[in-house]
């Protein structure tokens, strides 16, 4: 896939954004445990989330332990959640790599946790907050795209819980009744591009 396609600018970022029923774009990126990750490792569940999220951001922080307890409920069904920070670490150094680290360590993440120094993947998959989501069925198809629930700031108020509403429908064997929504958090930080100013 060239980063070309389908694309638009988020200032002045050159986006590819992945569209429903088109397959995940491959990347091999490090985790904070040590290893590289790449989407067609073969110990990788059936169903696959890609979440782009960060540290500091209060939305993804908000969402953190919702992000574990969906990993947890599903993991039995074949799903397999992998995060990624794209965020800039030189001019947001809680996002680095050893404070995700620190992150992955304090909150027990039980999902692979990458670093996306380049930017390249959040580009090529057209994230643009944090969090966002991007779920994939079993034939690698984008099938869900956008926020987790409708209510960041509590729990015990989500009216709407996409992202789990999604996952089960795949798991029945269906597409989601709501295969997107607009995303609902920070903006990704990017890098500034001496070119685009």
């Amino acid at each position: 896939r060239k980063i070309e396609k389908n694309t638009n600018r988020t200032k002045g970022v050159i986006m590819a954004n992945i569209k429903l029923n088109e397959p995940y774009v491959n990347f091999l990126l490090p985790s904070t445990e040590g290893n590289d990750i790449s989407l067609d490792m073969a110990d990788l569940g059936e169903y696959k989330l890609v979440i782009f999220s960060c540290n500091h951001c209060p939305y993804a922080q908000a969402w953190e332990d919702r992000i574990i307890n969906i990993q947890k409920k599903y993991k039995s069904n074949g799903l397999s959640t992998i995060m990624i920070s794209s965020n800039d670490a030189e001019e947001y150094p809680e996002d680095n790599f050893q404070k995700m680290k620190e992150r992955h360590s304090e909150k027990k993440f039980n999902f692979p946790y990458l670093f996306d120094e380049t930017q390249e993947v959040a580009k090529m998959y057209g994230a643009e907050r944090t969090p966002e989501v991007f779920l994939f069925n079993e034939l690698g198809l984008l099938k869900y795209h956008g926020t987790i629930d409708d209510n960041y700031e509590d729990e015990s108020n989500v009216n709407k819980k996409y992202l789990e509403d999604a996952i089960e429908s795949l798991i029945e064997g269906k597409d989601p009744d709501t295969s997107s929504t607009d995303p609902v958090g920070c903006t990704i930080k990017w890098k500034i591009n001496l070119i685009d100013l």
